[in-house]
């Protein structure tokens, strides 16, 4: 079985995370935390470079104060 791995919408899903948490001028440190994921995990999944988990997704979205579903509304 083909590995599959979506480079361009984990890029995407990064960019909105960000795109989000300096929208409500939160640090990435405060995300960290209220998500209680490590700031590297959150520097690394902000930039695309891991495909992170439904967890983390729904922790990050939790902290941000947004339904997860915005997190995978992007043009």
């Amino acid at each position: 079985m083909k590995y599959l791995r979506n480079e361009k919408g984990i890029k995407k899903l990064g960019q909105k995370i960000r795109q989000v948490r300096l929208s409500k001028n939160i640090s990435m440190t405060k995300l960290a935390a209220d998500a209680e994921i490590e700031y590297s995990q959150i520097s690394r999944i902000e930039r695309g470079i891991i495909n992170t988990s439904v967890s983390h997704l729904l922790s990050i979205a939790k902290a941000l104060k947004v339904h997860p579903s915005e997190l995978f509304t992007w043009d």
